[in-house]
């Protein structure tokens, strides 16, 4: 779809995500935000008042849409057009590389098996139960014995 084909009214119903997608696949190269967007505005017939006052939504626009990029320098393209490509021998190598294998007998386990269950037999063990033995339990939802 071509910028030019489409008239002014039904540019005007769409979003300027949605018409700068369209130029940046009509121009198949990267772009500064300010010519896109000066592109947008010649489009809509804008002023260059609501220009100066659109474009920093403009930017916010395209930085949160998924479908553009921006690039060094301040261009910006689509994200499409800028795929990496990934080389699966390559990481298999980099994983096998990354990846260290200890034998059973490295094991390096310096506290002996009982020392863990000792230490929770001492705290079972501590004599703070005490506090508790004053304990007096207090029902007020009811008034008298008679109740329940």
């Amino acid at each position: 779809m071509k910028l030019k084909s489409i008239d002014k009214d039904t540019l005007e119903t769409m979003q300027f995500d949605d018409i700068a997608y369209i130029i940046l696949k009509e121009k198949g190269k990267k772009m500064k935000i300010t010519d896109i967007f000066k592109i947008i505005c010649d489009a809509l017939g804008m002023t260059d008042k609501e220009y100066e006052n659109q474009i920093g939504d403009f930017f916010t626009l395209l930085a949160t849409e998924k479908r553009f990029i921006q690039l060094e320098k301040g261009y910006w393209d689509l994200r499409e057009n800028h795929t990496s490509e990934i080389n699966i021998q390559d990481l298999e190598d980099d994983m096998e590389d990354d990846i260290e294998v200890e034998s059973p007998e490295e094991d390096n386990n310096t506290e002996e098996e009982g020392d863990y269950y000792d230490t929770i037999d001492d705290m079972e063990d501590d004599d703070s139960d005490d506090d508790l033995k004053d304990l007096v339990i207090v029902d007020e939802g009811y008034e008298d014995e008679s109740d329940l």
